[in-house]
């Protein structure tokens, strides 16, 4: 990692913390698809953002430049970072006044980064990305072809972390321009004193569209005339296509405050019943995944009868095209296999659920896995909050009562044995998935 540059800055000081950053690898046009879709939404939104962008050299801004005409008419400033190249400041977007210019010394180490910084009152985000060194590049040294490039860095939606990087940016601004540095300087101000937290109601149609983007980068790998390295870019689209979803699954708990560890709990609870079951690996695995994203399916939670108006909630939610998750699941054929455990936790052991109307050994054994340990969990977690000295005891008591209705009998059984494990002192690692991590096995 080059010492000096934004990212360097931002990783070092999260070393020892609880919030170390994780780094993924991203070839180019992963990067072009993450950038527009957030980008989408600064045309979509009335707030006025402060966005700062980094190009690495002035000819790969000129490709966005007619884009970025675009975002400065919705934009309170843009700043640009790039080094000098052909035409750089004679694009009509570079003479708005609410576009500025830093041309980047060649050896200032920021010139071999790629970010896209976006912070309004209602929405924020940020790509920061570094292309790797010829030493990363190894023996086959660096690419020819541009597309070959890549990166690792991360995205997210959190504001903190956003703020925090663009205060870098803003620093690192001012050792070639001071007044610009004081300028968005007030701006960023004005706009952190105005909310408490800069993100949108709605970020899982933000998350949607970045999986909407990469999909479709995905697919036009796949052309005839694709290069011979397709299949690493298709790799890394589809890595990064699970990262969005993992990060939509993120945002919803954290949309839940009564209960916003859900899906780590599930999963860790789930990889533990898979366990005890003697499951194969590649299974349990799978298994992690799909509860790690249970809370996307339409219907979410399992139906029984103290659920009635919740789950017509969401019915109505669900026609209305709010939770369309599992549906953008299923267009991705390599996710077929999880988007089907997931629509199908919401099958009842007697037949009387939905989608399908599936029952016994018809419903996936991942799908009743889930819908027992998600239900569970959920139960255990309000006993608790309700004071109970045994909310385990108490929340298996409920799984028992919709044994051989909703749930799978032998299921609850086992279930019984992994609580009385719990009880006993058994550890569970309850943790999120590290989102900008390398690909999921999902095959």
């Amino acid at each position: 990692m080059r010492q000096g540059s934004i990212l360097q800055k931002l990783v070092t000081a999260h070393e020892g913390t609880n919030r170390p950053l994780h780094l993924g690898v991203y070839y180019k046009n992963t990067l072009v698809a993450l950038c527009h879709a957030l980008e989408d939404f600064i045309l979509d939104s009335d707030s006025a953002p402060v966005v700062i962008a980094a190009f690495q050299q002035g000819k790969w801004y000129l490709e966005e430049a007619n884009r970025y005409g675009e975002l400065a008419d919705k934009a309170s400033q843009i700043a640009i970072l790039a080094t000098l190249g052909t035409g750089f400041g004679e694009h009509s977007t570079s003479t708005r006044e609410n576009v500025a210019l830093v041309s980047l010394q060649p050896d200032d180490p920021v010139a071999q980064e790629w970010h896209l910084m976006i912070l309004s009152p209602t929405y924020s985000a940020m790509v920061l990305c570094q292309e790797l060194s010829e030493a990363d590049y190894g023996a086959l040294g660096q690419p020819e072809e541009d597309l070959e490039r890549k990166f690792y860095g991360f995205w997210t939606f959190e504001t903190e972390l956003v703020r925090e990087t663009v205060e870098l940016a803003i620093a690192h601004i001012g050792q070639y321009n001071p007044q610009l540095q004081h300028q968005l300087g007030v701006q960023v101000s004005n706009i952190l004193a105005s909310v408490q937290d800069c993100q949108r109601d709605d970020l899982n149609q933000v998350v949607s569209r970045v999986v909407d983007y990469l999909h479709r980068t995905h697919e036009q790998s796949h052309l005839p005339d694709a290069p011979r390295f397709a299949q690493g870019v298709d790799d890394n689209l589809l890595s990064n296509e699970m990262q969005a979803f993992l990060r939509m699954a993120e945002l919803i708990d954290q949309a839940d405050a009564l209960n916003p560890n859900a899906a780590a709990e599930v999963a860790a609870l789930g990889e533990a019943m898979g366990q005890l079951l003697d499951l194969r690996a590649w299974q349990i695995k799978r298994l992690r995944l799909a509860a790690l994203l249970h809370r996307l399916a339409p219907l979410t939670g399992v139906m029984v009868e103290d659920d009635v108006k919740s789950k017509a909630q969401l019915e109505v939610l669900a026609k209305q095209g709010i939770l369309p998750k599992a549906a953008v699941l299923r267009i991705m054929p390599q996710f077929q296999a999880i988007a089907n455990i997931i629509i199908h936790q919401t099958e009842a052991w007697d037949g009387s659920g939905q989608p399908d109307g599936l029952s016994y050994d018809s419903i996936p054994l991942e799908s009743r896995i889930i819908a027992l340990i998600a239900y569970f969990q959920k139960r255990s977690l309000e006993h608790q909050q309700a004071g109970s000295e045994q909310p385990l005891s108490e929340a298996l008591a409920d799984c028992k009562a919709q044994a051989n209705r909703i749930f799978d009998p032998k299921l609850v059984e086992a279930l019984e044995l992994l609580k009385l494990g719990l009880e006993q002192g058994m550890s569970l690692t309850v943790s999120p998935p590290r989102i900008a991590a390398g690909i999921w096995s999902i095959e």
